[in-house]
């Protein structure tokens, strides 16, 4: 899988996500009709829905197409890991100025974690402050 920078991934609308979503998950090349039927679980799409999604995907350059005999495999060309991380980057500087602070109070004041979720945030923020040697940027 092709490491895009981050400038290069531009947001994706949510059915395209959906698709991305199930090549992600399925971690190889998947056909049409695989992946039409992993979508159809959740959605009624049809196969022309899922073509055009697909064509948009491969124009944007978040997959590409792979023939086998008369078979088209699609495979993800951005990371799952990758995209997560614009995406959340996005939403921290759109919705909370950029300020950790005020996600962490919104989850807080919203009841969105509890007592055992913020033993697990304060371990990761003690880990990742071990790691840059307890200097703050």
């Amino acid at each position: 899988m092709r490491q895009n920078k981050e400038h290069d991934i531009s947001r994706l609308p949510d059915a395209e996500l959906d698709v991305m979503l199930v090549l992600w998950d399925a971690g190889e090349p998947m056909k049409t009709a695989k992946l039409l039927e992993a979508l159809n679980r959740k959605k009624d799409w049809s196969m022309s829905t899922l073509q055009s999604l697909l064509s948009r995907l491969e124009e944007r350059g978040f997959v590409e197409v792979q023939k086998h005999m008369r078979f088209k495999y699609y495979v993800p060309v951005i990371s799952e890991e990758d995209y997560r991380q614009k995406e959340t980057r996005i939403f921290l500087e759109r919705l909370h100025g950029n300020s950790f602070k005020s996600l962490i109070a919104t989850l807080i004041d919203s009841n969105t974690v509890d007592s055992s979720d913020l033993k697990e945030i304060e371990e990761m923020l003690r880990k990742a402050g071990d790691k840059s040697g307890g200097r703050s940027s």
